[in-house]
């Protein structure tokens, strides 16, 4: 069983919403809340770069180029991370992977799902 699993994505136009989500599936609740969970996105041709990332107490940081239209977020409860996309661009079709941080330095990937926006 993967640790991470991803799910949502899709096809969008220009303008509209689609939301991503990560489960953890092989963590403990007591090891998720210390976990910093993050979105990073690969277009053709182009290198892995950072989206947005959440720390266990909530802080969260955003890439320029999405600030004010994407919003990570997590349930605790559920070992689960999300990604809103709103407004989405063109620019912003790639395939996105769900990353996780564990609180002893371990890092692991999801399978990655594709978002694809259409002008």
């Amino acid at each position: 069983q993967r640790q991470l699993a991803e799910s949502g994505g899709g096809l969008a136009q220009a303008g509209g919403s689609l939301r991503l989500s990560c489960v953890a599936q092989r963590s403990i609740f007591s090891s998720f809340i210390r976990n910093t969970m993050g979105w990073y996105r690969q277009a053709p041709g182009s290198e892995r770069e950072p989206v947005a990332s959440i720390t266990g107490d909530n802080s969260r940081n955003y890439a320029d180029s999405v600030k004010g239209r994407f919003t990570i977020s997590r349930d605790n409860g559920k070992k689960t991370a999300y990604l809103q996309m709103n407004n989405l661009r063109p620019e912003d079709t790639a395939v996105y992977y769900c990353n996780m941080i564990t609180y002893d330095g371990q890092t692991f990937w999801g399978q990655g799902r594709q978002v694809t926006v259409s002008s």
